[in-house]
Formats: C-alpha cells, sequence, structure tokens
C-alpha cells in the first residue's frame, strides 16, 4: 500500500490529530503531555472506549443503527451499582451481575422492537432513554446515594500492572474481544454481511433478526459496564450521568472509520477516535474557554471531521 493510501485510512488520520492536539496541548500548557497527564486522558477515553465498543457493533449492523438509550443504561448502572455494592467490596460482584443483566435486558427489548415491530433504531432508542430516565427519578427518588466499593474505584484509578490502572486493561482486553469477533467469527462475518447488505444476507440464511437483537444486547452490556467503570472512578453515582457518553459514543465510532451505514469499519478506528474525543475535550478546557465557546468550537470541529469522513468514501475501511 502507497504511503498516500495509508494516510487517507481512518486510524491514521486519527493518530495524527492525536499526536498534534497533544502538541498543541504541551505548547499551551506545560506538562499537558506529561505521562501522568496522559493516563488521566486515557482513562476517560477508556470510558467512553468501552460503550463505543456496543455502538460500533450496533453501527455495523446497518440500517442506520444507532443507540441511543445507552446515556440512561450508563446512568441507571451507575445508581444501580452504587446502591448494591454501598461502599464495600463484597458487593461488587453482585453489581456487575446486576449491571450486565439490566443492560442486557433494556437492550433485548430496543432489539426486539426494531426487529419484530419494525420501529427504526432511532425511535425506538430514544425512547427507550425515556423510560430509563424515568426509572433514575423513581430509583433516586431525588437523592443521592450509593457508593464505589474501594476496590473499584482502585481498580479504575490506581496502577494495577506495569504502571496501569486497571480500566486500561479491560479496555485493550475489550479491544482484542472485538478484534476476535469481528474478524475471526461467523458471527463476525455474518455482522458484515447484514450491515451491508441485509437482503442478500437474509437470502443466504444468514439469522438477521436474532443477530440485531444481540448487538443491541451487546451494546446495553457495554455501556452497563460503562456506568459500573464510571461509578468507580467518580466514586458516587450522580444524575445523568452517562447523558455525556450517548452522542460522543456514536462520533467516536464515525470517526474511526466505521460510516453510519454499516458494514464496514472496526473497533481499533473506534478506539482512537475516543482517544481523540477526550484530547480535544482536553485542550477546549485547558484553553479556559467559557462553557458556551467550548460547546460550539467541540461542536463545529466535530461537525468538520464527520463531514470528512463522509465524504470521502475512500476513507471507509
Amino acid at each position: 500500500m502507497s504511503i498516500p493510501a495509508i494516510l487517507k485510512r481512518p486510524l491514521v488520520i486519527a493518530l495524527l490529530l492525536i499526536v498534534l492536539l497533544m502538541l498543541l496541548g504541551e505548547a499551551l500548557s506545560p506538562g499537558f503531555a506529561s505521562r501522568a497527564q496522559i493516563l488521566r486522558l486515557l482513562i476517560v477515553a477508556a470510558l467512553l472506549g468501552i460503550v463505543a465498543a456496543g455502538q460500533n457493533l450496533v453501527i455495523l449492523g446497518g440500517r442506520e443503527g444507532i443507540d441511543l438509550s445507552v446515556g440512561g443504561v450508563i446512568s441507571l448502572s451507575a445508581v444501580l451499582a452504587g446502591n448494591v455494592m454501598d461502599g464495600s467490596n463484597a458487593g461488587i460482584a453482585p453489581a456487575i451481575v446486576v449491571c450486565l443483566a439490566t443492560g442486557a435486558l433494556f437492550g433485548a427489548i430496543n432489539g426486539l422492537g426494531i426487529t419484530f415491530l419494525r420501529i427504526p433504531p432511532l425511535v425506538m432508542t430514544l425512547g427507550m432513554l425515556g423510560v430509563l430516565q424515568g426509572l433514575l427519578v423513581v430509583v433516586r427518588q431525588g437523592i443521592p446515594s450509593g457508593l464505589a466499593a474501594p476496590m473499584l474505584s482502585s481498580f479504575v484509578s490506581r496502577p494495577l500492572f506495569l504502571g496501569l490502572p486497571g480500566i486500561l486493561w479491560l479496555w485493550a482486553a475489550t479491544g482484542v474481544l472485538m478484534a476476535l469477533l469481528l474478524r475471526r467469527t461467523v458471527f463476525g462475518y455474518r455482522l458484515y454481511a447484514i450491515g451491508s447488505n441485509e437482503g442478500a444476507a437474509h437470502m443466504a440464511g444468514v439469522p438477521v433478526r436474532r443477530i440485531r437483537v444481540l448487538i443491541f444486547m451487546a451494546s446495553g452490556m457495554f455501556a452497563a459496564l460503562t456506568g459500573l467503570c464510571i461509578l468507580g472512578y467518580s466514586g458516587s453515582s450522580f444524575a445523568n450521568v452517562g447523558e455525556q457518553y450517548m452522542l460522543a459514543s456514536i462520533i467516536a465510532v464515525v470517526l474511526g472509520g466505521t460510516p453510519l451505514s454499516g458494514g464496514r469499519g472496526d473497533y481499533t478506528g473506534t478506539m482512537a477516535g475516543a482517544v481523540l474525543l477526550v484530547v480535544l475535550q482536553s485542550i477546549l478546557t485547558t484553553l479556559n474557554m467559557p462553557e458556551s465557546g467550548r460547546q460550539i468550537i467541540f461542536g463545529g470541529t466535530l461537525l468538520v471531521l464527520l463531514l470528512f469522513y463522509g465524504r470521502a468514501r475512500g476513507l471507509r475501511v
């Protein structure tokens, strides 16, 4: 492959932008590219990257599939996990089971509504987001509650192995799992086939409905896992903690080279997209801009990048 062709790959572009933004950040604020700061950025990127894994599967499945309910699942899972463990290490295992089961349940409802009731993914998952927000009000009753267990907080924020916190190893394991799932299993091949041409995949005997339900279940479970990790990162749950991950998870996938039409792309690019978004947000914060200015610049930059990826078909892996 020629150098120009390599430089057009979304993953390469994302990595180059990350390097450039890190250099810019160091110039604006010495110490921005220090090891400690990079670790902090990677921890935040890991939180986004884990929920984006499920979003990646849904988008790969085509039919303009996106999951807008991930923000609600994250928030509900963080609240449930905090109340189940309530600051006790003994509650970690039950909290994990409760969170993953909750994510799988709401993901399955999304998938069943989309496949059997033929509700568009945008409408179905947006409606589910409203349901989840209502459940949050019922569960919390307007009062903050629940605490992270010390072991969970240590896993997310403190070095576990080779000086890296556990959440980065979890994210790396997620990357390996996704690579194997998408490129080395029948499920992965079928998912790409569905995303490329659902009708042809159905005619070829691919169980389209079952796989679509499974990818929405996976999206819910990855979102629930993110909620659990966010609880460990913050120490306690708070209302609507997952809202900021809803659109960000979609954008990270697209920046990584997976088109919203589905059928192409991989999770490695999504991981780079997550890091890119986090570094960009950190740069805007370093500039001490007011919230309105950060939102305008951040949103405008994302629109330019999305238009760039959307127009260049050759950039789609």
